[in-house]
């Protein structure tokens, strides 16, 4: 497919803004109905709040970073765009969702692209039993918190928390543990993607505990369910030789 009318969204920043302006005075810029692809200028965490915001567009994404790390994004080159995007490898992701209740029984729910992590929200460590496909498989977990990540999301907080890096087709969760005091030194699980995974908090009023969809976070949880949306699908463009495979696979020999 030949990309020819591009929409183009710029985060709040200075550089973001300022590259936007560049790009006005190059190349014609189609509203989101004509588009037939999106370039997002911003950070990673810009490129995901597009990439919900936007879902059903069922457009793909092509993120210039225009902030620091930009491990979903492309480096701003200057050379012809239109170019690059036609020659960019497509990478498709899958977002999780959460279901979190609270303790009022209220349930709130949203997806992450990143992960899903539940993490405590006062002095105490957080005490958590963890139920795969409605089997018991950890009764207690004492830790500061724990996250379920996908392999997009495998390099980030996930990676930071020494959880392992997935391949991006490999269908698998990391189930990882910040922290974690009992069992000692616990780190973790790998789950098919499939699975659903559930964590229950225990003590929640003496031991309060929230929970972050990416950054969006619900507190005072009393539980929270997380899922694979396998029929949502982010399409992501990378630079030639750039693309989300082999970042994850570079970032295991860094």
């Amino acid at each position: 497919m030949k990309f020819k009318k591009p929409n183009f969204i710029a985060d709040n920043t200075e550089d973001a803004k300022n590259t936007l302006k560049t790009i006005k005075k190059k190349y014609q810029l189609f509203s989101l109905s004509e588009a037939d692809i999106i370039v997002v200028l911003g950070g990673d965490g810009f490129m995901l709040d597009i990439l919900k915001k936007h879902q059903n567009l069922n457009l793909p994404f092509y993120g210039i970073n225009q902030g620091t790390v930009g491990f979903l994004m492309n480096q701003k080159q200057d050379i012809n765009l239109l170019n690059k995007l036609n020659e960019a490898e497509e990478t498709v992701i899958h977002p999780l969702k959460m279901y979190a209740k609270k303790l009022d029984g209220t349930i709130e729910h949203y997806l992450a692209v990143n992960e899903i992590s539940i993490l405590r929200s006062g002095s105490q460590a957080a005490k958590l039993k963890i139920i795969v496909d409605d089997l018991v498989r950890l009764e207690e977990l004492v830790c500061d918190g724990a996250l379920v990540s996908t392999p997009a999301g495998s390099t980030a907080y996930n990676y930071s928390a020494h959880g392992p890096i997935l391949p991006i087709d490999s269908n698998i969760l990391a189930l990882t543990a910040m922290a974690a005091f009992r069992p000692r030194r616990w780190r973790g699980a790998l789950i098919p993607s499939k699975a659903k995974i559930e964590f229950l908090i225990k003590e929640p009023h003496k031991r309060p505990v929230s929970a972050y969809a990416d950054s969006k976070e619900v507190k005072n949880i009393n539980s929270v369910k997380i899922l694979c949306e396998n029929n949502i699908c982010y399409k992501l463009l990378f630079d030639k030789g750039h693309g989300l495979q082999e970042r994850i696979l570079r970032e295991q020999f860094f």
